[in-house]
């Protein structure tokens, strides 16, 4: 039932975008590196690698810069225009085509670099990999500004390691065992509510039950709700 709905909703999507997606496009051809689509492997469904499209951000070659696959507010690496697409979250619409062709769901873990998948325990891994990954998830919502959050660490990819993953594992392992069409239009109202309302942390009432994080991680994600 979820992949007819994740196609069904695809098609919609891309139709409804569609504008849009050719306008971005144009505007990338004209701008920065003139590059439209960045392309990276993530870890998909059962370990298997697939190429993740998204519009094309940052500078050329920019996971082998700086922090790498870890990306900050304020990242010097990300183009002008790019700082608006990832902003707005345009940036992520190619990925309809992901879900088209069945690499990725609406909801479900969001799929990760292979260095970021490795931060993962070998628990959450084993879990994760059981299902679809989604353009959006549980843990996507909670870290809805992680850019932000790593941004503001003296050590971003340690905190990232140690403090972040370990939480945003719990929570893609509990999306595996709870997964249902009830939860997975939870999850999409959800992704929508955080747009519009970026503080709310709504997520932690509607879904009653999901992991809470310790007192010192949700100190840090409220505080990269603050915009400075």
């Amino acid at each position: 039932m979820q992949r007819f709905l994740d196609i069904i909703f695809s098609v919609i999507a891309l139709i409804f975008f569609l504008p849009l997606l050719l306008f971005v496009s144009i505007i990338l051809m004209l701008t920065g590196e003139g590059e439209i689509f960045f392309f990276q492997e993530r870890v998909g469904i059962d370990g298997d690698l697939f190429k993740l499209y998204k519009f094309s951000t940052m500078i050329k070659n920019s996971p082998n810069i700086g922090t790498g696959t870890v990306t900050l507010r304020d990242d010097p690496r990300i183009l002008p225009f790019g700082n608006f697409l990832r902003k707005t979250k345009i940036n992520e619409l190619p990925q309809l085509l992901n879900i088209l062709k069945g690499d990725m769901s609406f909801v479900g873990p969001r799929p990760q670099a292979l260095r970021c998948f490795n931060a993962f325990s070998l628990k959450h891994q084993k879990m994760i990999i059981k299902v679809l990954p989604g353009l959006s998830g549980i843990g996507s919502i909670i870290f809805r500004n992680e850019e932000n959050m790593i941004g503001q660490q003296k050590n971003p990819q340690l905190f990232y390691d140690n403090v972040i993953m370990p939480y945003k594992g719990r929570l893609e392992e509990w999306y595996v065992n709870n997964a249902s069409i009830p939860l997975y239009f939870k999850v999409l109202f959800l992704t929508l509510w955080a747009i519009f309302f970026p503080k709310s942390e709504l997520a932690f009432k509607l879904i009653y039950n999901i992991p809470f994080p310790n007192p010192y991680l949700l100190k840090h994600i409220r505080k990269s709700h603050v915009r400075h």
